[in-house]
């Protein structure tokens, strides 16, 4: 490693904190100019994050979405399906939340929950698991075809680090909720799960879709890593717009304000409350 890089991470081989700050910062500008010229271009992105628990996956959407409008960039996170869904075919949920021409839509999970989740923890049968094996790569040609851009992160944690983050959530009272039953079971059956990546990875890496694997052990690593794989499968343009001239505001004409006790004001516990305010 080149001395200057040697300066950028600590002995532990983590980078420093002040330099992925700063990286981050940067690939986020990116991002936004990225989100110009898919709204300006009318792009259909779809970007798929997969991984065990405590991966990290989260973390690496929220680092992406940070900055951008939601009206662009839009998070899907389904929960268990209901009655009703279970009876539907079995992409119809999904499909509804496919982006439309000038949006990126980004899935905590997706789809795959039949090829990972539902396999392992027997919610789903093998004749319906096959079915997907089958469907799976036609259904996302199909997609392909017709002008969605889909990219496919599987976020990769080791054994050690997941057990690490298990033991961090369940000591920090603030962080428990994330550790759900299917988490718990999900450490019994790691080995059950490795298959059911792999199998899955044989049969649904794609050349229209293939899977790209982050390595998480080490979340800033991950986060920079993605961000900076993703901003270069989509050739962009900067069309940020210049400084905006904002209009001066409206002259009072004589209009009188009801007085301002007279409104609902939520306790001012910090600061005071202004005594002229909108």
């Amino acid at each position: 490693m080149a001395n200057h890089k040697k300066n950028l991470y600590r002995k532990n081989g983590k980078i420093k904190q002040k330099y992925y700050e700063k990286e981050l910062k940067h690939l986020q500008e990116e991002l936004v100019k990225l989100q110009y010229w898919i709204k300006d271009q009318g792009l259909k992105v779809c970007v798929i994050f997969e991984g065990r628990d405590a991966a990290g996956k989260g973390g690496v959407i929220k680092r992406i979405t940070r900055r951008l409008s939601p009206r662009i960039a839009r998070v899907v996170a389904l929960g268990t399906p209901s009655d009703k869904e279970r009876q539907q075919w079995y992409f119809q949920r999904y499909v509804q939340h496919l982006p439309t021409a000038g949006e990126m839509v980004l899935f905590d999970r997706s789809w795959y929950n039949r090829a990972g989740v539902e396999r392992v923890m027997g919610f789903c049968t093998d004749e319906e698991y096959h079915e997907f094996i089958r469907t799976c790569p036609e259904f996302e040609r199909m997609l392909v075809r017709s002008g969605i851009i889909l990219i496919k992160y599987w976020i990769s944690v080791s054994d050690e680090e997941q057990g690490r983050r298990f033991a961090r959530r369940n000591r920090d009272p603030k962080r428990r909720w994330k550790l759900s039953p299917m988490d718990l079971q999900s450490r019994s059956k790691w080995v059950d799960y490795s298959r059911a990546k792999d199998d899955m990875f044989m049969y649904t890496s794609i050349q229209q879709a293939p899977w790209y694997v982050v390595g998480a052990d080490v979340k800033e690593h991950a986060r920079l890593n993605c961000i900076t794989h993703l901003l270069s499968l989509i050739p962009y343009e900067d069309l940020t717009p210049g400084p905006i001239e904002i209009p001066q505001r409206q002259e009072d004409s004589g209009y009188t304000r009801p007085d301002i006790s007279s409104q609902n004001w939520v306790p001012a516990v910090f600061g005071e409350n202004p005594p002229e305010v909108d």
